[in-house]
């Protein structure tokens, strides 16, 4: 044994290591670094080429002035180090490996610009294009989700996602952001992989508050393998410092120089904005490393067979699109278009029926509509995937397709606001923030531009005036509205005239944001009330509808599932009446319920309004069954034909069901298809110039809707006014001949 206090003893080695440790402790202090927690002071032990191949050029730290208060007492004992640019990182849209591009932008010396610090280091670009982790669409769950402080619950790691919204009164629950417990630079929030895990980037994010200014300006990356021992990125023999972000909703992205390989990842941030706190929201772009042993990859895996084209697309590919779509099953799809934007992009439909172009009596006509928020893309993508989906399966003999394309006249509609969609697309699927590209061009929501017909049927109810001066459906437009200076989006007159022209019997609009499905009114009854429940008469219907689209998609009613921002709607079934979650008067649900015979309602499809593009295959199988499922119902309730005596269709015939205080009107051939819950109904029809008459339908569980037709007769009084109507063409405009009464024949004589 060799003796204690020797060289090579165990006392001398251990007191050789304790004075290293001190010396590095020293000469830390020495440059002005703060003295920080276990986590990072035993990094600069470890050797780094197990993470990555450091560069050699060196980046300098932010300028002291954009630091926080506590950081600036820190910076006054540091040496002075040389300023860098004051630049946000806003690379190009494919930066972010949104679209499929690879491209980058060069400086004039025929490097790549750095989204770093631009122009003074000369990194290699990174090759690899590694897809978000999946904070924002909740692939990431909670669990995986650490910080060093909070403030609060509600402001905790878990709330740290990109794009996450606050309510509009924040509360002890739901916030917009992480939001560490004390400002100072020795905070982080850690994201845990789960497995070997390749990190390209970082997106970071202020804080979603309506009252809060906080934002992160820079920061630093640490890695682990363990969550004992961390790497910070270093550029040579300094920290890399990352810019963050100059307010708080644009999304600002931060590429590595090269891949980083480990499993967890920490943000540490080392600035902020003067006038708030550390707070951020954050993306994480990483690829998995394979692992067929990884237990979490198998429990979330999920893989589609179907041959269709996962991309996002733009105006021009879209269309090409549809025209392949077309020339594949040119005997039942055609391609029209319904009007155009504001910047005059066509907005393009396409219908798929087995005889397209025409009305078939009793044949129910059935719609989908996307990107009415021009942000809000998953819907527009899956109405693409939707009509690949259908052409091949109806080629390939699927019945139960077959059957749908047969029986119904389907239209889809997939980009309302193409003028909204290329300036989301324009810079890619997490760089666009929450609300670029919402808006049509001239600034308006189109969603909620319609006429408020809400307010003249309820008026009319408080005013107790009769049916026969306000219908309960079919609600005229206001002159206001048709008026040309009326502030009106052409998308919106667009839409207006294509659901006036086609009977439309059930429809969906697809947005984005959520995970519910939202249904009639939308509009609370008393401008007083933000939200209240504000049911149609059909709402026991409208609720059956909904619950068909969220019961049947893969993630709605699922209660366990993480909510996307501020609201469980997993609670209930997925769905919500559109008043109880927010009002909005003139929304396209409530106008198509009480303008015309259609039963609308929204399917917000995913927490993600912009997902990437290698999120689509798994959103297509969230959301196949669901979108097929509430087709179907179109051909729930009855149908039939409302004819006179001659056998002739009759047009505008008032269809009404005893107890629901909503009717539907025939269409030109007299046809017509009321939805209904199964059960047994009177159902009444009556027209002008007609006798009223009614009969009992009975509507059962399975699809089909029961066939329930109705002859009615004239009345005697309009069956003599068409009589002196016909006679009165047959004669011109001559008056009638007048009739005089009979002479009396005169009387012979006797004898004469």
């Amino acid at each position: 044994m060799t003796p204690l206090g020797e060289k090579g003893s165990p006392c001398a080695f251990l007191a050789f290591s304790l004075l290293v440790l001190l010396v590095l402790l020293v000469v830390d202090g020495a440059h002005g670094r703060p003295f920080e927690d276990e986590d990072y002071y035993m990094q600069e032990l470890l050797s780094r080429e197990h993470y990555y191949h450091a560069p050699e050029e060196p980046v300098s730290p932010p300028e002291a002035s954009d630091w926080g208060a506590d950081d600036r007492v820190n910076l006054r004992a540091a040496k002075k180090e040389p300023k860098i640019r004051e630049k946000e990182n806003r690379p190009d849209k494919a930066a972010a490996g949104k679209n499929g591009n690879n491209k980058v932008e060069k400086n004039k010396k025929g490097g790549m610009k750095n989204s770093i610090n631009e122009g003074e280091s000369h990194f290699k670009p990174v090759k690899e294009e590694c897809p978000p982790m999946g904070l924002e669409t909740l692939k990431i769950d909670d669990f995986q989700l650490h910080a060093s402080t909070m403030r609060r619950y509600s402001l905790g790691p878990h709330r740290g996602r990109l794009n996450i919204q606050a309510g509009i009164y924040e509360d002890e629950f739901y916030e917009g952001g992480w939001c560490a417990g004390r400002n100072d630079p020795m905070q982080w929030f850690e994201v845990d992989a789960r497995r070997l895990t390749k990190f390209t980037g970082v997106i970071t994010q202020g804080r979603s508050s309506l009252w809060s200014s906080d934002w992160v300006t820079s920061y630093r990356v640490l890695v682990s393998n363990d969550s004992h021992t961390w790497v910070t990125l270093k550029n040579g023999s300094q920290d890399l410092i990352f810019t963050g972000n100059r307010e708080k909703e644009i999304p600002v992205l931060s590429e590595f120089p090269a891949p980083v390989m480990a499993r967890y990842i920490r943000v540490n941030p080392r600035s902020w904005f003067s006038g708030g706190s550390v707070c951020m929201r954050v993306e994480i772009l990483g690829c998995p490393m394979p692992d067929p042993n990884n237990y979490y990859r198998r429990r979330n895996e999920i893989t589609t067979t179907d041959n269709l084209d996962f991309k996002h697309h733009s105006y021009k590919e879209m269309r090409q699109l549809m025209k392949i779509v077309n020339e594949m099953c040119p005997n039942i799809t055609r391609i029209y278009n319904i009007g155009k934007s504001f910047d005059g992009l066509k907005l393009y439909a396409i219908e798929i029926s087995d005889n397209p172009g025409e009305h078939e009596l009793g044949e129910p006509e059935f719609r989908y509509t996307a990107g009415s928020h021009g942000n809000e893309v998953l819907g527009r993508e899956l109405l693409l995937l939707l009509m690949q989906f259908m052409c091949q399966e109806y080629l390939a003999g699927n019945p139960r397709i077959r059957h749908l394309v047969e029986e119904t006249r389907i239209h889809l509609l997939p980009s309302v606001n193409p003028d909204g969609y290329e300036k989301a697309f324009e810079v890619g699927s997490e760089l666009g923030g929450w609300s670029l590209g919402r808006w049509s061009e001239d600034g308006l929501d189109i969603h909620h531009n319609f006429p408020d017909l809400n307010s003249i049927l309820w008026e009319a109810e408080a005013r107790k005036l009769t049916s026969r001066r306000v219908l309960n459906h079919h609600i005229p437009i206001p002159d206001w509205y048709l008026a040309k200076n009326a502030t009106v989006a052409v998308e919106t007159r667009a839409l207006i005239a294509w659901m006036e022209k086609i009977p439309f019997v059930l429809g969906g609009n697809l947005q984005g944001g959520e995970l519910v499905v939202s249904y009639p009114y939308d509009r609370t009854r008393f401008r007083s009330k933000t939200r209240e429940a504000t049911p149609t008469p059909d709402d026991l219907v409208f609720r059956w509808l909904a619950f068909s689209y969220a019961s049947t998609h893969r993630l709605m009613t699922d209660a366990s599932r993480r909510v996307c921002h501020t609201v469980d709607f997993a609670k209930e079934d997925g769905t919500v009446n559109g008043a109880s979650w927010h009002t909005a008067a003139g929304s396209m649900n409530d106008f198509s319920y009480l303008h015309t015979n259609c039963f609308e309602m929204s399917m917000f499809v995913g927490c993600d309004k912009f997902p990437h593009k290698s999120e689509l295959p798994d959103e297509w199988e969230n959301n196949r069954e669901s979108l097929l499922v509430f087709m179907e119902q179109v051909h729930r309730g009855i149908k039939g034909v409302v004819r006179d005596t001659q056998g002739r269709g009759v047009a505008n015939a008032i269809v009404s069901v005893e107890g629901i205080n909503h009717d539907v009107r025939t269409v030109a051939d007299g046809d017509y298809w009321r939805l209904l819950n199964p059960g047994e109904y009177k159902v009444i029809v009556r027209a002008d110039g007609y006798t009223s008459t009614s009969k009992v339908c009975e509507v059962g569980y399975e699809i089909g809707a029961t066939r329930c037709d109705f002859v009615i007769t004239r009345t005697n009084l309009s069956r003599i006014k068409e009589i002196m109507d016909k006679f009165s063409k047959q004669h011109g405009d001559s008056p009638l001949p007048v009739r005089r009464p009979p002479q009396p024949r005169p009387q012979r004589r006797r004898g004469a």
